[in-house]
């Protein structure tokens, strides 16, 4: 939402970008401006629904979020840290294209209780192989610090909603062909997965 505005010429757009050129943090309040005008667009579209990534990440944020729209449900989607670890470790950025890519191949066998988890890389195409770059915030030390300022930020995001009734914890079998129909199973979508797959 923030880059659509930015590349807009909106009244909003010139805010964001002194906000943006200066390395400051968007507030709570833009984006929470920003997300209800795209929930409005979207709802005039006729759309019955939305999925937010990532958002909220505060409880101030998830407390302005309520005021604003109805939350049915939080997924919180689990995956064990050292598995985290290895697929950011694997992260790689084409430097002529642009695409992202993941050379991590987690193949985890069942041990101590906890499931096996198979995550396959996502290989670039040959034009792209050598011209592949890591980001310089890809190390173990920076990633499991952003892991644990995640974890701290998050879990009173987590108890929030706990209180309210609304959170489905889903533990990740492994990367998204394994964890999709899973999901969906889950959260009784599977006839809806099947009647899209049926269209394509």
């Amino acid at each position: 939402l923030v880059r659509d505005e930015l590349a807009s010429t909106g009244p909003d757009a010139v805010q964001l970008k002194e906000i943006v050129n200066q390395g400051k943090l968007v507030s709570d309040e833009i984006i929470i401006n920003l997300l209800s005008k795209r929930l409005k667009k979207g709802e005039e579209k006729g759309e019955s629904g939305f999925i937010l990534d990532g958002f909220p990440r505060t409880v101030n944020q998830a407390e302005i979020l309520d005021g604003v729209t109805d939350i049915d449900m939080v997924v919180n989607l689990k995956l064990r840290e050292d598995i985290i670890v290895q697929k950011c470790l694997g992260r790689r950025i084409c430097g002529q294209c642009g695409k992202n890519f993941n050379l991590a191949c987690i193949d985890v066998k069942a041990e101590n209780g906890l499931p096996p988890i198979y995550m396959s890389p996502l290989l670039p195409p040959n034009n792209c192989m050598s011209k592949l770059l890591t980001r310089d915030d890809d190390t173990e030390e920076v990633v499991r610090n952003r892991l644990r300022i995640y974890n701290e930020m998050s879990q009173p995001v987590e108890d929030f909603y706990q209180k309210q009734g609304k959170v489905l914890e889903f533990d990740l079998p492994g990367g998204i062909p394994e964890s999709w129909p899973k999901l969906l199973d889950v959260l009784n979508l599977e006839d809806q997965q099947e009647m899209k797959l049926a269209a394509a």
